[in-house]
Formats: structure tokens, sequence, C-alpha cells
């Protein structure tokens, strides 16, 4: 159905798809804080890393995929997952190491995997994703079929290796590749200027002639908009994008961190004055929606937080007979597919 001009709002965006922009906002944060609440129960294992503060990020960048584009992230990935497409209820389940999970409960928090909705990890080596990614858009430009590869990364990542030689390849063969660093800051517990020559990474995006934007990534909507740009750019031309999202996460590098490096006094700023989730609610009160409604949005993100955490204590772990499927095997020195037996 078209939409008239009298159907838009803001930023050429109707009522009913800014808060679908908002109702994803508070699904992230309320998942996220309710995973954070599961791992100190001792209902998730091994690492978490929580996405809280960086959801105008995925949200932005996301929405304006097509379903048939693929998404590669690191292991802060569950939001990106969920704005892809997939269900809050197996993506906890993966994490609480459940057979119901998006991964049959083998991956766990970093390594979420839907290939229905074509999100392709979660890697928790960092910047592996990148090469990755650079394979996808490779098939993609081959196919011709216009749809396109978006890889998000954090700014610890840059400094690897496959960053550089991503960045390099992705521009050398005009390849359909959307990379969005979520630079929140701290590389880990290392403070940005610690770490960095430079205060950005445009020159680094010089360094191989790629396009390059630097965005607030607590505005969903600037977000929306650069993202819309590099997707745009990667369909039409095949051609890169390198996008940086200035973000902040409220919570440590992984469950496992207090976070002991960074003032207390600016953490309390970034919460109370660049909250992504504030920030957009203000910018929909100015447009005349009202806060019953912003509210009734919250009690429902949290009440699919509460069900997503039910449905994973209440699903079966894996059998141990799936210890030996969908793994890949050499027991007479010929790689052989072991799937799952019926």
């Amino acid at each position: 159905m078209a939409i008239s001009n009298s159907d838009v709002m803001l930023a050429g965006l109707t009522r009913e798809q800014l808060l679908g922009l908002h109702a994803t906002m508070l699904l992230i944060r309320r998942f996220e804080e309710k995973a954070g609440e599961e791992y100190t129960l001792g209902k998730i294992g091994g690492f978490l890393h929580l996405y809280v503060g960086q959801e105008a990020v995925a949200t932005g960048a996301i929405t304006p995929l097509r379903p048939d584009d693929y998404v590669i992230s690191s292991y802060r990935e569950h939001g990106h997952a969920i704005v892809k497409g997939a269900d809050p209820n197996a993506v906890m389940a993966e994490l609480f190491g459940r057979a119901t999970g998006v991964s049959k409960g083998k991956g766990g928090s970093m390594h979420i995997f839907d290939d229905k909705h074509h999100f392709h990890g979660g890697y928790a080596i960092v910047g592996a994703q990148m090469p990755i990614a650079c394979g996808y858009g490779l098939a993609q430009r081959f196919a011709g079929q216009g749809n396109i590869t978006m890889t998000f990364f954090g700014d610890g990542a840059v400094d690897e290796g496959a960053f550089h030689e991503a960045m390099n390849l992705a521009e050398l063969w005009s390849l359909p590749v959307v990379f969005i660093c979520e630079n929140n800051l701290y590389s880990m517990g290392n403070a940005l200027a610690k770490a960095w020559s430079v205060s950005s990474l445009e020159p680094r995006a010089a360094a191989y002639g790629m396009a390059y934007e630097r965005v607030d990534g607590m505005d969903v909507l600037a977000v929306r908009e650069t993202a819309q740009r590099a997707i745009d750019r990667a369909r039409r031309e095949s051609k890169p994008t390198l996008i940086e999202a200035m973000t902040y996460r409220f919570r440590g590098h992984s469950m496992a961190d207090p976070a002991a490096y960074r003032p207390k006094d600016e953490v309390e700023r970034w919460r109370s004055t660049r909250d992504p989730i504030m920030l957009f609610e203000q910018q929909l009160r100015d447009l005349g929606i009202d806060q019953a409604t912003l509210s009734a949005a919250d009690d429902r993100a949290t009440q699919a937080a509460e069900a997503a955490a039910a449905f994973a204590d209440n699903s079966p772990f894996p059998d141990l007979s799936a210890l030996t499927e969908d793994v890949m095997i050499d027991p007479t020195g010929a790689i052989a597919w072991r799937r799952p037996r019926k």
C-alpha cells in the first residue's frame, strides 16, 4: 500500500514504523536485562556480552535491509539476531544451552545462528566475521540477485589484520558489503585514546578508497538514514561502505567484567543524557505520541523477555547423541558431513 505524505511523521517514516523501531529497541533492552538476570542465577553459562545501550545501532541499521540480505556479527550479537527476525524464545534458549535454541543449544551466547533469517553468527574470534562477510559479498555479486551483506564489529576489532584484509578485498573486488563498527569507546577494558593514534576510522577507510560515514549511534533515525545510504550503494553499485557508529555500552564488556576502568560519573552521564531509547521516546512525544502508548510497548517487551526466559527454562537440554550431529568429521581422510539421525 502506498504511503501518502500525510502518513509520514518523521524521517520519511509513518507512525507505525516509528513505533516499530521503538518496540524493537525496547525488546532488545528487556531481553538483555533478563539475560543478565538469568546469568546471575546460574541459568546461563560461559560468557555473556550484553548489548544494553547500543540498541539504536542494530535497530537502525538492520531494519532497512531486505529479508534476503545477510547479517554477520561478533559475540555481542543477540540484538542483531532479534532485529533480523530470530525468535527471542529461541535466542534465549540458546543462551540457556537448550535443544530449542537457534543453534540447538550447542553455540551459546557467542554463536547465535539463524539460517532462516540469514543471520549467520555470532563469532567469538575477534574480527573473524569480516573476511566471511566478504565471502558472502563475493557470492552475492556473482549471483546478481541484488542482496547484500552487513557485518558488525567493535572498535577493538579494527586493529586486527582481518579488518584490513577484508576492507582491502571489499573495495578491490567491489563487494556489496556494509561494514559497521560499533565504537563504544572501550576495546574490552582499554580506552580508545590508548589504542588509536587517530580520532576516527576515516583515515583507515581512506587508505582503501572506501566510502566512510560517522554517525551518532545513540540516534536510531540517524543510524537508519546512514545505513540506508550504504545499503543503496551496496545494492545499486556493488560498493562497500564503512560506517562508524559512535555508541556506548552501559554494562561491562561481559558479565564477568566489573568495568572498574570507567569512571562511574561517565557511565551515569551516558545513561541519564544519551540513552538511545530515552532520546527516541522524547522525539516521539514531540510528535504527539502519548506516554501511555510508549509505556504499553515497554510492558509488552518486558513480557516477551519474561516469556523467552520461561520458554528456555522449560526446554530440554540436547541429548548426548547430538554431540556428533551437525559437525564435520574426517574418519577416513575424506571430509564428510554428518547429518542428524531421523
